[in-house]
């Protein structure tokens, strides 16, 4: 399938829509917004986690792979979903978790309950002496990733919560199961699958991490993992010609990813990297903030475009998702110039080579919920960093401001859709609260403006879809040295086409040669004009496109 000219949004299902007033999205809600999404001229919608679940870790601990939890609704309504997306030109993506079951799953249910087979589903290791884990490997959410189970004497690993067991994919049972659940959800018309920390699956050796940093050189990108994939491929989704793959690769390189979504590697269509999404972190570490390092984001984008084009793979395009922070408040000016730098945000990603992924609300101009109390969070992984960081010593104060650039809530505060109460979202109380600035950003308010944020997420869907040199132009770094201006060429044959955005709030100016002679395309000012020398105002970003020979 060729998947180039298209968009996938994604839908975080509980802070979506609302329809039987309980405070949580559910799938009819979703169906009463199609026309909404097929306004703004997406392809796909990209679901996240909608399966039974303890809800420990919003959905990725899942309890039964084959059923929806009935809090979102029946498979009648998602067989619904289906058939009216159709009808609008939209697909269905599913998210699979496939590094891990609840510990509520019967599986594992059965593996406590001593039955040999599905003891072998999960990951298990004798301790070290003195009641030790087996290894020095830390919980992505804080702690080991070990959890004793006394009726065994032995441990069983957790990368995530503990509640989170990890999958052994070194069993071929399990690897079938995985295969299995594919082919029931295709077969109800599902022609889309996200993959979670898909590159996890495969561990290698089980030794202490020398280092006691996590342990996450042991089991990331492992010695199976391209083997499972293709075999996956294979006996799944690879026999669906109309299938979209995406997979969500942890701390991985350009070099698995040249493999996991190379033209040829028979694994995966396209993948997502976090490297950019860590500019912000000083140390390398979450929750110890700076400002963002633009030339570093800059540099990583770059190669990431480069590495993937130059062996023929295709990479997700996106800044923001339900585990990030709002990319507005994060890399733009959510306060003074939250249009244009919006605007500028959404240019800079639908302008690259590879397939855009719009996050619920980010068309609306969406910001970080900024909440000012612990009780209002739910997210596990900032409860538990909230109570780490307080036993080290941090203020409230401290750790509030921390979490509110770095939450995952910032990201699940619900969709609003008016500036009425719970802006329409939900008759209830909602889950999580929303921001509290939803009457001035809503959907109702967007769709009267000719000049909002959303009309811009249209004109880019619009011209990635009309344009093959968005499709399948070569990328080519512009302006690489200047500190304040991300730039960039596409070319396909006679070709070319320029982006350029102002990361900033303040004037600067750019020289480009022949530069007059483009035409503009897309700009988030009215009047931006093409010259050799460009005055760029504050997160100014402009599309200039030329077809012919430079004179």
């Amino acid at each position: 399938m060729d998947f180039k000219g298209k968009t996938v949004y994604q839908i975080y299902p509980k802070s979506f829509c609302d329809t039987n007033g309980d405070g949580w999205g559910d799938l009819p809600g979703i169906i009463s917004k199609l026309d909404y999404l097929k306004e703004l001229g997406i392809d796909y919608i990209w679901l996240n986690a909608f399966f039974p679940s303890p809800q420990k870790d919003n959905g990725y601990d899942v309890q039964d792979y084959r059923s929806i939890d009935p809090r979102y609704g029946t498979m009648d309504d998602f067989l619904q979903l289906c058939a009216e997306a159709k009808d609008r030109g939209i697909d269905i993506m599913l998210d699979m978790v496939f590094n891990h079951t609840s510990t509520e799953h019967i599986w594992f249910k059965r593996a406590l309950a001593g039955d040999p087979k599905y003891k072998n589903y999960y990951i298990w290791k004798k301790g070290k002496p003195g009641h030790q884990p087996p290894n020095n490997w830390q919980s992505k959410f804080g702690g080991s990733a070990w959890e004793y189970v006394a009726k065994y004497d032995e441990w069983y690993l957790h990368l995530f919560d503990v509640t989170q067991a990890d999958l052994n994919w070194e069993n071929p049972e399990v690897r079938k199961e995985m295969a299995d659940i594919i082919r029931y959800w295709s077969e109800k018309g599902v022609h889309g699958f996200r993959f979670d920390v898909v590159n996890l699956i495969s561990k290698g050796s089980y030794e202490d991490d020398p280092h006691h940093f996590d342990g996450r050189q042991f089991y990331t990108d492992g010695p199976r993992v391209h083997e499972y994939l293709r075999e996956l491929n294979e006996r799944s989704f690879g026999r669906d010609p109309q299938h979209l793959t995406v997979g969500e690769m942890s701390s991985t390189s350009i070099e698995n990813c040249t493999e996991y979504a190379g033209h040829a590697s028979n694994e995966l269509d396209m993948v997502f990297s976090f490297h950019h999404l860590k500019v912000d972190y000083k140390d390398q570490k979450k929750w110890e903030l700076m400002p963002f390092d633009f030339m570093e984001l800059k540099r990583i984008m770059n190669e990431w475009q480069i590495g993937m084009q130059e062996k023929n793979a295709w990479n997700a395009l996106f800044l923001n998702n339900h585990d990030q922070p709002r990319a507005l408040s994060r890399f733009g000016d959510d306060q003074k110039y939250p249009k244009e730098s919006a605007k500028m945000l959404a240019t800079l990603i639908h302008m690259m080579r590879g397939t855009p992924y719009v996050y619920q609300g980010e068309e609306l101009g969406m910001t970080n919920a900024y909440f000012s109390s612990i009780d209002q969070y739910r997210d596990v992984e900032s409860k538990n960093i909230y109570r780490i960081l307080l036993s080290q010593g941090r203020s409230k104060e401290e750790i509030l401001h921390i979490l509110q650039a770095r939450s995952r809530d910032n990201s699940r505060t619900p969709m609003p859709w008016n500036d009425q109460k719970n802006g329409g979202f939900t008759s209830g109380t909602p889950w999580l609260s929303l921001a509290d600035n939803y009457e001035k950003i809503n959907a109702k308010k967007v769709l009267k403006d000719p000049d909002s944020v959303f009309a811009h997420y249209q004109k880019l869907i619009a011209l990635r879809k009309k344009m093959r040199i968005i499709q399948d132009g070569i990328y080519v770094p512009r302006l690489e040295e200047n500190q304040s201006v991300f730039a960039y060429e596409r070319r396909l044959g006679k070709e070319s086409l320029i982006v350029i955005n102002n990361f900033y709030g303040k004037m600067t100016e750019v020289e480009i040669p022949h530069l007059h002679q483009y035409q503009i395309l897309l700009s988030n000012y009215k009047d931006s004009r093409a010259e050799d020398a460009l005055q760029l105002r504050p997160y100014e970003s402009i599309v200039l496109y030329f077809k012919g020979a430079v004179e």
